[in-house]
């Protein structure tokens, strides 16, 4: 599969289908990866956070997550295929991950909220095979003695994909830290997914999310949490984008 480097970040240019290809072969082989979805708030994270670059620097895929990430790719003559969201993993792959039989474990969200998205997931995929649920206490990251107990549950789980929603960067690098220990297949961070898979986040309409403007949505949501987020830390984006264009320009005369 080729990649894309845009924003210093080396993007896997797949689709759904790559992807799952990509989780098929970490599962038959046994790898013990974990794939990055990453979005704008990622980018700017990332610059002036060497933690983070780290995981990102040892991850098995990097996907893009937000619109924003594909139109820029465009506009750099590095078109990326398809937007690759944690929040849309279950409804493009649900039926595989059931078909396949695979072993989901749901690590994250407010306590109850994993099980109710699992028995929302089963109205759909009556097959799908959850075994487990966690919601960690509040800065669980830095808890050594829940940090045992969660890895104790996903040794004795055998889960074969994990799913951590607990906000990034924090569940990357948590992610980061444990995966080569509880030596899960495949981990992905997913955000705020549980949420919306048991309604308690409504997540925007499928015009916003495909316009580019479901951050929109998210701020009128929730926006005492996410404005700084959105409106300063994100804005930033633009500017790297222009930065990322003039690069390119550069490069181009230098080959002329």
């Amino acid at each position: 599969m080729s990649r894309v480097n845009m924003f210093d970040v080396n993007f896997d240019n797949y689709d759904f289908n790559d992807l799952l290809e990509f989780i098929d072969t970490s599962i038959e082989h046994q790898r013990h990866s974990y794939i990055l979805t990453c979005n704008v708030d990622h980018v700017i994270k990332l610059r002036k956070d060497d933690e983070f670059r780290k995981v990102y620097s040892d991850a098995g895929a990097v996907v893009a997550d937000g619109m924003p990430i594909i139109w820029a790719s465009k506009l750099l003559k590095k078109p990326l295929k398809q937007k690759v969201s944690g929040s849309d993993l279950f409804t493009r792959l649900g039926e595989a991950f059931e078909d396949r039989g695979y072993r989901l474990f749901f690590l994250g969200a407010a306590d109850g909220i994993p099980e109710k998205a699992m028995l929302n997931l089963q109205e759909s995929y009556p097959n799908m095979n959850v075994v487990g649920c966690y919601s960690p206490s509040y800065g669980f990251e830095k808890n050594e003695e829940e940090n045992r107990y969660i890895i104790q549950l996903l040794q004795e789980a055998r889960p074969d994909i994990v799913f951590v929603g607990v906000g990034a960067p924090k569940q990357e690098k948590w992610i980061y830290r444990y995966y080569e220990t509880y030596r899960a297949p495949v981990s992905i961070g997913v955000g705020a997914t549980f949420d919306f898979l048991s309604g308690n986040v409504k997540r925007a309409p499928e015009l916003m999310q495909k316009t580019g403007f479901e951050w929109f949505w998210r701020l009128s949501q929730e926006p005492k949490r996410l404005w700084k987020r959105y409106l300063i830390e994100d804005s930033q984006f633009l500017v790297l984008l222009f930065k990322e264009m003039f690069k390119r320009k550069r490069m181009k005369g230098g080959q002329g």
